[in-house]
């Protein structure tokens, strides 16, 4: 997995200071996690192919999430796209889409398709045979979902030493990747554990967009390899925070300690904050292995 950071402000777009978007690459796969203005030319910077996004996850209704989305999906039809585009977000992104898309008289010449979220359970709404996507019901303002991503990982790792000696073919390898004990041209049977690894544990990566502080979050992100949890506001405005349904840096750590997640990303800056350097400081005293989203900035995991 490989995340990029496109966005990572709050409120309104500044120079050089773009609202939430990241971009995550999964075996081959390109997800979009929200799409605040200007998502398109940051894409553009990042040397993306358009066409490669197939999936787009959309956490909630505010504009600084959202914003840029007819946006791209306009500019998708004028690069010729063919390929089908699912949005995944709350109930009423399909209305609002396609009412831009109707009175612009701008249909799609692809396939478009909404799948609508409204449920204040974590739910199963993507699945292929190389990952999972599960919903975060978070608590804001407005209906909210984060996202957890969960590479799945059913190859076992083959034993270098353990094959030493044996005349093996190409197809082999990958029987012993697939699980199954090898049968050689002279009868012999060998056991695949006594050739193999077990699988590497699933990759995770968690998106926890705009939210106060959520206790029962920890179970739902426990051990996570990665987790992106907004910061808001610093300690000293956590009245405010409570007010408008957001996190400080300190609770975002605290999330992060409690489920015993490997790394911290911090992000949803207010603009208020001319050093992002306090926030990390903050977040610190509570949990270590913590770190900032800056616009382009990559992390793999």
């Amino acid at each position: 997995m490989n995340l990029t950071i496109l966005g990572c402000h709050s409120a309104t777009p500044r120079e050089n200071k773009h609202t939430t978007s990241q971009l995550l690459e999964l075996k081959g796969n390109l997800f979009l996690i929200d799409c605040g203005e200007g998502t398109q030319m940051q894409l553009r910077k990042s040397k993306i192919k358009f066409a490669r996004i197939r999936h787009i996850f959309i956490s909630h209704l505010h504009g600084d999430h959202f914003y840029g989305l007819v946006g791209l999906i306009s500019t998708f039809r004028l690069l010729g796209r063919t390929a089908p585009l699912t949005v995944y977000g709350p109930k009423g992104i399909k209305e609002i889409i396609t009412l831009q898309l109707k009175l612009a008289k701008s249909w799609t010449d692809y396939e478009l398709h909404f799948v609508e979220l409204e449920t204040d359970q974590s739910e199963l709404i993507y699945e292929d045979e190389h990952c999972t996507v599960r919903t975060l019901p978070l608590d804001h303002r407005v209906y909210t979902n984060g996202f957890l991503f969960t590479a799945q990982s059913n190859q076992r790792k083959i034993n270098s030493e353990a094959i030493l000696g044996l005349d093996l073919q190409p197809y082999h390898f990958a029987q012993l990747q697939e699980g199954k004990d090898l049968k050689l041209e002279n009868g012999t049977t060998l056991s695949n554990q006594a050739l193999t690894y077990p699988p590497e544990p699933p990759k995770q990566y968690a998106f926890c967009s705009d939210t106060a502080y959520k206790e029962d979050l920890v179970q739902q992100l426990e051990g996570v390899d990665l987790l992106y949890h907004e910061a808001t506001f610093l300690d000293q405005h956590k009245a405010l925070a409570a007010k408008t349904k957001h996190s400080t840096a300190k609770q975002a750590a605290t999330i992060a300690r409690k489920a015993g997640v490997k790394r911290l990303l911090l992000g949803h800056y207010s603009n208020r904050y001319s050093d992002k350097n306090e926030f990390i400081e903050e977040a610190a005293t509570v949990f270590a292995n913590v770190f900032l989203s800056e616009d382009l900035k990559s992390f793999s995991i």
